[in-house]
């Protein structure tokens, strides 16, 4: 209960950045002004907050001392295995970038040579940013699932071919001396919009994480949720047009041939929009998805037609969870957001007016991330923040 009532505490503190009073952290929690001065005692000896000035209150009295984060009183490294590129991130206590870099992902399929890059680029990540090693809590790594979350494995991830059940949190561990995390990439990119995004981060909302694949991160009441298995958010299979192609799962337009970014230079390349080109790996894909909006973005019609159509179709997706979950709106994100954003948000709230189970009742809120295209790794790096600072009713249970 002690370790629960302090990480409210801190919790309220962060969701504040212009900071809060003793008094409003009182009134915030339910807790007794004894509790709330010795957990902000405590978390002021461990440098996680500091006093920032005084405020007054009109007519309250004497002026009441601000608490506020410290961002150099912890720090949590942040890693994406994206097939295309893999993103480093170190993020202070407020979830600040404070130091990036990236990583083309090797093209072979030996995961015990990707580990020992991963290894190296931290390494030179940590030394380059000038941050003391023990301030460093963590390391959240991000991946595409499945993973087995209880053993830190990756089972056979699509777009990485030849990493079957690689222990990347045992091998992490050893070489970097941290704890580290492992999680999806879309589970993680919800826990970035949780730490860092804001208003649209707070709640219960649909993260709609736009990658070389597509899948949805849940945080409902303010908890993620990450399912039995920590696989929640698989939604490939959803069917967004029943006339679409056939997928390997025995439908047809499934999200996984409808709505990627290959299924779109797919049909690119079909209709002739696109000269023909290989995009079998993701980069690849990338580079020819970027021709496909690049000519929308000029005025072609027939570029732009693709584009409207994944909208429509994403936008079905999205009422179908939306529906389900009753949440309070949907953040897109992810490496092939930026790309889309303009495009979609003038076609899918409209549409989502018109799908949604609820438009009679309240409307359903929709918004492009802030925390940027690199939200994965930002959000494996909040993994470690979120674990160790955040609320959660796990922390009540006794083992």
């Amino acid at each position: 209960m002690g370790d629960f009532n302090r990480s409210v505490i801190f919790d309220a503190i962060r969701r504040a950045p212009e900071g809060r009073s003793r008094v409003e952290l009182v009134e915030m929690t339910g807790l007794s002004t004894q509790t709330v001065s010795n957990i902000a005692r405590r978390l002021l000896d461990d440098e996680l907050i500091v006093e920032a000035g005084k405020a007054s209150a009109a007519g309250l009295g004497k002026p009441r001392t601000i608490l506020r984060l410290n961002p150099e009183g912890h720090y949590a490294a942040g890693v994406h295995i994206d097939p295309a590129v893999i993103t480093f991130v170190l993020l202070d206590l407020t979830g600040q970038v404070v130091a990036h870099n990236r990583l083309k992902t090797p093209t072979a399929a030996d995961p015990d040579h990707v580990m020992a890059r991963i290894h190296d680029r931290f390494e030179q990540l940590v030394a380059e940013s000038g941050v003391a090693r023990e301030k460093i809590v963590g390391l959240g790594l991000a991946a595409p699932g499945p993973i087995d979350q209880e053993r830190g494995i990756i089972v056979d991830p699509p777009n990485l071919h030849g990493w079957h059940r690689v222990p990347l949190r045992d091998a992490l561990e050893a070489s970097t001396g941290l704890p580290v995390l492992v999680d999806k990439d879309v589970t993680a990119a919800a826990v970035a919009e949780t730490w860092v995004g804001g208003e649209t981060g707070t709640g219960s909302f649909v993260f709609f994480y736009i990658g070389t694949g597509i899948g949805a991160g849940l945080v409902l009441g303010d908890e993620l949720m990450r399912g039995v298995s920590g696989n929640a958010g698989e939604i490939g299979h959803i069917v967004t047009d029943p006339d679409g192609p056939p997928c390997g799962c025995g439908q047809r337009g499934c999200i996984a041939v409808t709505i990627t970014p290959q299924s779109m230079v797919d049909e690119a390349e079909a209709t002739g929009v696109l000269a023909p080109a290989p995009h079998e790996t993701p980069r690849e894909i990338d580079a020819q998805f970027d021709l496909l909006c690049e000519a929308a973005s000029n005025g072609d019609a027939a570029a732009g037609a693709i584009l409207d159509r994944a909208a429509d179709r994403t936008a079905r997706a999205v009422a179908a969870l939306t529906n389900l979950l009753d949440v309070d709106r949907v953040v897109f994100g992810g490496p092939f957001w930026a790309r889309l954003e303009a495009r979609y948000l003038e076609r899918i709230p409209r549409l989502l007016d018109e799908y949604s189970a609820t438009s009679a009742v309240r409307g359903l809120g929709v918004a492009g991330t802030g925390v940027g295209d690199d939200v994965a790794a930002v959000g494996a790096a909040s993994l470690v923040l979120e674990r160790s600072f955040t609320p959660s009713a796990t922390r009540l249970l006794l083992d």
